[in-house]
Formats: structure tokens, C-alpha cells, sequence
């Protein structure tokens, strides 16, 4: 048998690669003659021999992107394809065949599963592996062996290739999921010489398990480079075909449930109930066949005897090609079972999961996930199942931005052969997060930050430390299509931009005017400054197109988040944020924690009233804050003095084009216009009688002013306060945000402050 076809032409392996993806494969490819300089430099200039052995349907789908990566270079590298386990068993759908069909030449085909499906059987199919592979190993002399996950084919092969000498490069370790996998996942970290994980805690985890920091890399999970580029036009034809003719989207259910080798009576008893779940709630639903592990077997006659496989709202199946899988789960209306895939790559597409029992209870999570520890009554899994199904999440990215093989491939080709073999741990354990990848040393943890304005939309890329990378401005359109169009294109233009900057996008966050549900992303009601914005989903619709978590909020919060993360309010327990800008907004930080009320209306600081005969306001009521000392009633007021020639004093002119506004009345009162200074005056009385009654209901240690106006305001509200308050809150401390942009530093703090925690 041809051990290798000929290698395809340079523009075909260029488009493989590009398929689907950004501009960072294109900047991956502009780079190789300067890879190539390195691998030189260091002596590897020739090929490195990979072999990568895959046991399984599951570690296939993690593997199958790196080997189609390690394909398209055949200048740098020479590919071995080792298939085992069930990959070869027709009770598990001789998988083995979509690795044929994905263009693969398989090396070697190795019979190594003992049937029983019991402990005895697992044992028994390690020792038979490690009697089949020596042999394999010596024909081939790889170079390096990579070995995925957690399974006991996989511990063998690593056990074969470490007495061995070669060296192994693990992918996915450090992860916790808290069955014996976590013990066999760990085992293989201890004998492999390089790393490739998917989240920050797998990379600490590693670092405290004495790995050198220097063999890690934080790639991201590799299948995510596919789940982030599937868009699949024709997936109600895949959905047909599996589930039946006519089911809608969101409308099924993906079941994918396996043995729990620890505690396999449970786990069978547990599977029972949630086939008896399935069929109460009575919904279309997929079921897959469990994996090989012990007790797959009983797990197989529980489902006939039910009669599942005959059951006019089931299908079961033994495998579904994982392109096919993708749009299977990406368009359920729930997935339920205990497989990895649940609590890793389901999370990319938003779909609710529910999680059953303890085989992935170390795993880390999206929002998307509801975890039913202990399932065991049928009721439990069947409220769990009224709570998830039809719903939809931001996506997650916890697992991977889709750009993990460009950063594998990296990796591979800096290891030099000619190092030692034999590893080395790391005393004392515990180091920074350090990553061999210099793309990653250089990323910049990010967000993008959006702000939505009277006039103006703004997108805007921020770091962590609250520098803005990159800003975008747009006037901000009419309608409520032309907008979320104009956001949508903002946004991903800025995505795209971030790669270049070398700056990973963590998630969205949005400062919007009036009354927003941050829970769901729902602006309730807006301004009157920008029309058609009430009851709007802005979550869904930027979360689907951008693949990242999406924060909604009112830019008062925004202004009160930015100031407790970049400026003023940083490690203060309790203070109030106050805008003055063409409105008046606030926030309220309480114990370090933004307040948002019951019906999200709380600190709408602009609309407290300090007189009954006051001014009109926007909101309808009269004598508000926002009445007087708004940019909007300056400019009413100024109007007024223009129109009765009582504006313009020496020094002072105005074009009769021009639109007179609020500036014009600070620079007359700073002329020695004294009407104006009587304007301006009252204003800032009106703002500091708001102010006291905060203090006295909030008792806040700390008010800062924010906006174009809280300079001109600071001294007359300290006064106010002076004068006013309660002698128990005159100590309050009262300064002006130096904060440059709270609005998209709000919006950014975000992302920035939530997107690890699972509770906004």
C-alpha cells in the first residue's frame, strides 16, 4: 500500500487552511519563510516525523483538524496515521472509515479492544495495545507521537511511546472532569514531553503538576477551529436526514450518554431514567450509542428494552460524521447526556445542555450548561429539561478561539530534536502563565466595546489594562435595521482587526441609553435620543455572528463599572457614579457590586426630582436633575438668552449657521455674562440637592462626576453638600472621573469583569 499520496498543489493546501477562518491563517502564511529560518537556525531543518494515533470517534474530531494542518505542510512535516480501538468495531461504526473518507492514508490498523465491556476487558485492551504497538512504533520512528485525551487506548499509547523514547506531545491535558478519566488523563501528562491545552486553569494545572512551563502551550481546543467556521446553508437537510422529515430547528433533542467506569450500576440506573425522561417530554430526540467503556453494554440493552430503537420519536445511532454532528447540536433545542462534548464544544454554538451526574462535574463550563448532579428521579431530569429546552445562550469560547492548529503547528516546529530526551520538572511548582507560543506571549486579552449614543456608534477594542487599542466611530443611524446592521459590520470588522493587533477578544459588551435587562441583553425601553430601540435582543443576533458572550447594559451602570475597574472607584466598597452629559445618568456600586433593581430601573439618578414647580423633562415629569443641568436644558436655556439677545458678551461670536448649545453658555459665563452664570449656577445647585439625597439614601463613601459638565459642576455640588446634607454625610468625598471614555471602558469592564463568572 502507497504509504503517502502526492502532496496537493500549493493553492489547494492554501484554500484547505483558509476555509472558514480570518485573516490570521493569512498572517500565518506570510510568516513561513521566517518559520522556516528558525527551524534552520535550530537544526531541524528536516521534515519532523508525526505520528498521530487516534482511538476513538471523539479524539478523532480533536485530531482530525492538526493532522489536516500537518497535511497541508508537507515541507515541514512527514504524517503517520495509527488507527485503534473502536475506531475498528462495527458495534461502534467502524469509524475508521471517515478517516478514509477525509483523505487520510492509514499507516497502520491495530485490533487492540478485548470484548466484554467490564473492567476486566479495559485492562485486558491496554496490555493488548502495549504487546501490538512496540512493533508499530519501530517500523515508523516517529519523531513524535501525539496522543489525545483521557482514554485507556490512549494511556497505552503513551506508555509504548515513553519506554520507547519518542517523544509525545498530549493534547488536552490538565482538564478535570472527576471520574477515573481524570487519573488516566493526568497519568499521560506525567509521561508526555509536551503539552497543548485548552483553558487558562488546564495551563495552571499543568504548571502545578511540575510540568515546564516552556513544553505548554494554551492553544484553545483544535475541534473549535472547525465548530467556529461551520456555516452549514443546507443543515435542515442534515437535521431531516437524522431526525426525520418534519422536525423544526430548536425543536430536538441530541442525547449522547456514557458508562461512568467508577460507579457503573449508577450510571446505568441513571441512563434509565433519562431514557424514561425523553419519553415523557416527548420530543423528536437523537440518541447515540454509548463508547466501549465498561457498562456500555448493559447501557445498550436498557435502550432496547424500552424499545428506542423502535420508538417513533427516536433515532438511535451508533456514530454521525462530526461535520455532521456539528449542525445537528448547533440547531437542537437541547443536549443532554454526560459527554464531553456537551460542556466543551456544544458551548460554541450557545445550545443549552444538561448535564447528568458527576463524569464531567470538574469540567469548566458556559452558561449554556445545567448541571443535574445527582439524577436520580425521572421528575429531576424532566424539569431539567422544561428549563433548558428552546433557549439559547451566548456563545462560549471557554474551549478556543478557532485558531488553535495555526498555534500547534508553531509549536511543533520549534521543538528541537537535538534537545535531551529525558524531561524535566519544574520546582516549586507554581509559575506565571507562560506559553512557548510567541503569538500568545504577545496576545492581548480583550474586548470589544460598544457604545450606542444619541449620535454617534462607537466600537472600540479594549485591553485589560483599559487601554483603547483601536477605535471606530459611525453616526449612529435612524432605524432599527440600519443599526443592527451598522453594529454587526462595526463589530466584526473590529474581530477581525484584533487578530492583526495580536489582541484575543474575550467577549462584547454594549452602554446603551435607558432601561436595559442585562440578564437576557434586552433593551426595554430607550431614550428618546435613539429611536426605535425598545424591547430589542441585542445579545442574540452579535453573539451568533461573532461566536463570543454578549453583556448588555445602561451607560450609566457602564460609566459606574468603568470607574470601579480603571478609575476612581477601584477598590472602593461603595460609591455613585453621576454623567452629565446631553443627559444625566448614574450607577450605583454597593459592596462592590452593581445595583440594578427589581425592574432594572435603579440609579436613574438623571430623573431625581429636587422641585415640584421645576422645568419639563424628556421623561414627562418635571423638576428632575436632567431638567436643569443636562447638555439638553443648557441648550434650551441658552436659546432662550440668544432669542432675547442676552447671550453674547465681548469676546463672543456665533455664525448664523451655527446651532447654538450648551458650550456657548459656559463660555459666556466665563466672560462675565452673569445671566449665564446664574444658569449654569442653578444647574449645578439643582445636581448637588440630587447628591444629598443619595447621601442620605445610599451613604455612599465616594461621588464621582463623569462627563463634559462635571468640571464646571464639582465645586457648586461640594457646596450644595456643605449646606445641605446631613452632618454624618458631609465627609463624602466628591471628584471628577479622569477617566477618558467611561462609556466604552463600561461597556469593556464587561466583558472584562464577567466573562469567567457565571452569574451576571
Amino acid at each position: 500500500m502507497t504509504r503517502r499520496s502526492r502532496p496537493e498543489p500549493v493553492p489547494e493546501r492554501a484554500e484547505r487552511i483558509h476555509r472558514g477562518r480570518d485573516g490570521a491563517e493569512e498572517l500565518y502564511f506570510k510568516n513561513l519563510s521566517k518559520q522556516k529560518q528558525i527551524m534552520e537556525k535550530n537544526g531541524n531543518n528536516r521534515k519532523l516525523r508525526v505520528c498521530v494515533a487516534t482511538c476513538n470517534r471523539a479524539d478523532y474530531s480533536k485530531l482530525a483538524p492538526i493532522m489536516f494542518g500537518i497535511k497541508a505542510e508537507p515541507q515541514f512535516f512527514e504524517l503517520d496515521v495509527v488507527v485503534l480501538g473502536s475506531h475498528l468495531i462495527d458495534d461502534y461504526g467502524n469509524t475508521y472509515r471517515m478517516i478514509e473518507q477525509d483523505d487520510f492514508d492509514i499507516h497502520t490498523r491495530l485490533h487492540t479492544i478485548v470484548r466484554g465491556e467490564d473492567e476486566a476487558a479495559m485492562v485486558e485492551s491496554v496490555g493488548l495495545a502495549l504487546v501490538k504497538l512496540p512493533d508499530v512504533l519501530n517500523r515508523l520512528k516517529p519523531d513524535i507521537v501525539i496522543v489525545h485525551g483521557d482514554r485507556f487506548d490512549a494511556l497505552a499509547l503513551a506508555t509504548s511511546a515513553a519506554l520507547m523514547n519518542i517523544r509525545i506531545l498530549h493534547i488536552e491535558g490538565g482538564e478535570v472532569s472527576g471520574t477515573i478519566d481524570d487519573s488516566i488523563r493526568h497519568a499521560i501528562t506525567k509521561l508526555a514531553h509536551f503539552h497543548v491545552c485548552c483553558t487558562r486553569s488546564a495551563e495552571q494545572h499543568l504548571i502545578s503538576m511540575c510540568e515546564d512551563h516552556d513544553r505548554i502551550l494554551l492553544a484553545g481546543c483544535p475541534s473549535y477551529d472547525k465548530l467556529l467556521s461551520s456555516k452549514n446553508k443546507d443543515y435542515m437537510s442534515i437535521i431531516r436526514m437524522w431526525i426525520g422529515e418534519d422536525v423544526k430547528t430548536r425543536d430536538y433533542i441530541v442525547a449522547l450518554q456514557h458508562p461512568v467506569t467508577t460507579d457503573i450500576k449508577h450510571s446505568i440506573k441513571m441512563f434509565e431514567l433519562t431514557l424514561d425522561a425523553l419519553i415523557s417530554f416527548n420530543k423528536r430526540t437523537l440518541v447515540l450509542f454509548p463508547n466501549i467503556d465498561a457498562g456500555s453494554k448493559e447501557m445498550v440493552r436498557v435502550m432496547r428494552k424500552k424499545g428506542i430503537e423502535h420508538h417513533p420519536n427516536f433515532r438511535a445511532v451508533k456514530h454521525v460524521p462530526f461535520e455532521q454532528f456539528i449542525q445537528l447540536v448547533a440547531h437542537a433545542g437541547c443536549v443532554i447526556g454526560n459527554s464531553s462534548c456537551g460542556v466543551r464544544e456544544v458551548g460554541a454554538f450557545g445550545t443549552p445542555v444538561i448535564n447528568l451526574g458527576t463524569r464531567q462535574i470538574g469540567r469548566e463550563t458556559g452558561e449554556n450548561v445545567l448541571h443535574v448532579r445527582d439524577a436520580d428521579t425521572q421528575d429531576k431530569i424532566l424539569q431539567a429539561l422544561h428549563l433548558q429546552f428552546g433557549k439559547q445562550y451566548p456563545c462560549s469560547k471557554i474551549y478556543g478561539d478557532g485558531n488553535a492548529v495555526p498555534r500547534i503547528l508553531k509549536f511543533l516546529k520549534s521543538i528541537d530534536l537535538k534537545e535531551p530526551l529525558q524531561k524535566k520538572f519544574c520546582f516549586p511548582p507554581v509559575k506565571e502563565n507562560i506559553s512557548q507560543d510567541i503569538d500568545h506571549i504577545l496576545e492581548t486579552q480583550s474586548a470589544l466595546a460598544v457604545d450606542l449614543g444619541g449620535t454617534n456608534l462607537r466600537v472600540a477594542i479594549v485591553s485589560m489594562k483599559g487601554e483603547i487599542v483601536k477605535k471606530y466611530t459611525q453616526l449612529n443611524p435612524k432605524t432599527y435595521e440600519d443599526r443592527i446592521g451598522l453594529i454587526l459590520k462595526m463589530c466584526m470588522e473590529a474581530a477581525s482587526e484584533a487578530v492583526n493587533l495580536n489582541c484575543r477578544i474575550l467577549g462584547v459588551g454594549i452602554s446603551t441609553g435607558g432601561r436595559v435587562n442585562p440578564r437576557e441583553g434586552i433593551v426595554l425601553h430607550s431614550t428618546k435620543l435613539i429611536q426605535e430601540w425598545s424591547s430589542v435582543d441585542l445579545r442574540t443576533p452579535i453573539s451568533d455572528a461573532l461566536h463570543l458572550p454578549v453583556w448588555v447594559d445602561n451607560d450609566g451602570n457602564c460609566a459606574a463599572l468603568a470607574e470601579r475597574k480603571f478609575g476612581h472607584g477601584k477598590g472602593v466598597e461603595s460609591f455613585v457614579t453621576l454623567i452629565t452629559g446631553t443627559g444625566i445618568g448614574g450607577g450605583i456600586i454597593h459592596q462592590h457590586e452593581l445595583i440594578h433593581g427589581s425592574s432594572f430601573c435603579a440609579a436613574e439618578l438623571g430623573h431625581i426630582v429636587v422641585s415640584l414647580e421645576g422645568p419639563e423633562c424628556l421623561c414627562g415629569s418635571h423638576g428632575c436633575i436632567e431638567a436643569y443641568a443636562s447638555g439638553i436644558a443648557l441648550q434650551r436655556e441658552a436659546k432662550k438668552l440668544h432669542d432675547e439677545d442676552l447671550l453674547l458678551v465681548g469676546g463672543m461670536s456665533v455664525k448664523t449657521e451655527e446651532t447654538i448649545s450648551a458650550v456657548h453658555l459656559i463660555q459666556a459665563a466665563k466672560l462675565g455674562n452673569a445671566k449665564a452664570d446664574s444658569i449654569l449656577r442653578t444647574a449645578g445647585t439643582a445636581l448637588g440637592l440630587g447628591v444629598v439625597n443619595i447621601l442620605h439614601t445610599m451613604n455612599p463613601s465616594l461621588v464621582i462626576l463623569s462627563g463634559v459638565l462635571a468640571g464646571h459642576y464639582v465645586n457648586i455640588v461640594k457646596d450644595v453638600i456643605r449646606r445641605q446634607a446631613l452632618f454624618s454625610a458631609e465627609t463624602v468625598d466628591v471628584v471628577v472621573s479622569n477617566l477618558a471614555d467611561p462609556a466604552l471602558l463600561g461597556a469593556a469592564s464587561l466583558v472584562l469583569d464577567y466573562s469567567t463568572r457565571r452569574i451576571y
